[in-house]
């Protein structure tokens, strides 16, 4: 499973998370890093501009939107959630176009950024939440968050958080998964969340269709 380095941040702590719930994990710093995996992994902290830049320096762009547009298994942390947005108004950034939308400043919070533990509240059933409670806590370090556009919105948006206002904090569409949350800085539910991910990618369970809207709890 690869975890795609392009200067962005906590890629120690991703990389550590990763492998505790079983991945073997190597870096992708160029295109041909991707070639044989079951996985891509894009973490980061940061402004949308220059991870942008990054990536676009290191030739991994085109390769990424390929990889999404192939429909292979991919999962965005933070700013990788973020960058599959169409642009950012953070800084006006061009990014990897995924999800119709924008990316817009957090607005009705006590403080930006918003730091800390918060809820997720789920919208729907998703495997990779199998074991997580609804409304469970999870940490953020974040100022900005994705906003899908109608009539995109029911069809990605897999949770939500509430901090003055409502923002997305995870996303799911058929093998893309992204959270704006950090698992790997979120305790035993962010370890669970991905543990689930990995076994989603290895036994190849990853839900092909629109799930339910009923969320199911699992103790």
């Amino acid at each position: 499973m690869g975890l795609i380095d392009y200067g962005a941040g906590n890629l120690v702590s991703v990389a550590q998370g990763l492998e505790i719930a079983g991945a073997a994990v190597r870096p992708v710093r160029r295109a041909g890093d991707l070639a044989g995996l079951e996985l891509v992994v894009v973490p980061g902290v940061g402004a949308a501009a220059p991870a942008m830049a990054r990536l676009e320096e290191a030739g991994l762009v085109e390769p990424l939107q390929a990889w999404l547009v192939e429909d292979r298994p991919f999962l965005g942390i933070c700013l990788g959630l973020q960058l599959l947005f169409e642009g950012s108004d953070e800084d006006d950034a061009i990014m990897l176009g995924a999800i119709p939308g924008r990316v817009r400043l957090l607005t009705g919070g006590r403080r930006l950024p918003h730091i800390g533990w918060n809820q997720v509240e789920r919208r729907r059933g998703h495997p990779a939440f199998a074991g997580i409670p609804n409304g469970a806590d999870f940490y953020f370090v974040h100022s900005y968050a994705g906003r899908p556009e109608h009539p995109y919105t029911d069809d990605v948006v897999l949770g939500e958080t509430t901090d003055g206002g409502r923002f997305v904090s995870a996303i799911a569409r058929s093998r893309l998964l992204g959270v704006q949350f950090h698992p790997e800085r979120s305790g035993p539910h962010g370890l669970r969340f991905l543990r689930n991910v990995v076994g989603l990618v290895r036994d190849d369970r990853f839900p092909r269709e629109i799930p339910s809207p009923a969320v199911e709890v699992v103790a």
